[in-house]
């Protein structure tokens, strides 16, 4: 198994709380969030981790080297800022499984990574996006789910409960992008809204806690509820 994790956010909206870190790497019951995800990994049997890397990169490549826990790391550097799409185009070219797991650097998802892959494989997708229900997707926007493909979103601010983008992805290493697209773009709105209907992504259902630590009430709430990870 292989994965991208994207961990060159800003973490504009955490300012106050990273003190010179970048996103990925704050302070989340005594490790950094990122030692959480790679533990995840680790225990699903992955064996390679490609880390995108840009804002304070250093600080990422001091703390882990490369290698975590038997994981070798390598460390795909964004010179100037790409967005999540182009960060994760760019980790793709550096890949060397035919299907890699892609993780946002600031989301927890409790799920089994190895069923993620397994699940893929069965729905013969070219894509599989994780999906978690939640009592309310005002936050976050919702997709629209059928017979186990994701068929279109509904943009942030529409409330009640629903299935949301759980920031997880099986991809292709040999995906075919848009030649429209610029070097920085974002994954979902420049790509997977106005592609979804070509892409028929699977979707993967997630049971377990969704966690996104990108606002400072969520990262305050990850040191408990993560404290056993």
């Amino acid at each position: 198994m292989e994965a991208i994790i994207l961990a060159g956010g800003l973490g504009t909206r955490l300012a106050s709380k990273l003190d010179g870190i970048p996103k990925a790497m704050a302070p989340v019951a005594g490790r950094p969030f990122l030692e959480i995800l790679l533990n995840q990994l680790k225990l699903a049997g992955c064996t390679r981790v490609l880390l995108s890397v840009g804002h304070l990169h250093s600080v990422i490549q001091d703390h882990f080297g490369a290698s975590f826990r038997g994981l070798h790391l390598d460390y795909v550097i964004e010179g100037v800022p790409l967005g999540t799409g182009g960060g994760i185009r760019k980790a793709l070219h550096e890949a060397s499984e035919e299907s890699v797991l892609v993780l946002n650097g600031d989301t927890f998802l409790e799920t089994g990574y190895a069923a993620m892959l397994r699940f893929h494989a069965i729905q013969q997708a070219g894509m599989t996006i994780a999906v978690a229900h939640q009592p309310d997707i005002a936050r976050y926007g919702g997709v629209l789910i059928e017979a186990n493909r994701i068929v279109g979103f509904k943009e942030k601010g529409d409330s009640g409960p629903g299935w949301i983008n759980a920031g997880a992805y099986v991809l292709r290493k040999e995906m075919q992008w848009p030649g429209s697209l610029p070097e920085k773009f974002s994954f979902e709105t420049d790509f997977l809204v106005p592609e979804i209907a070509p892409l028929a992504p699977a979707a993967f259902k997630v049971d377990g806690l969704f966690l996104d630590i990108g606002v400072p009430e969520d990262l305050d709430r990850a040191q408990t509820v993560l404290a056993d990870f």
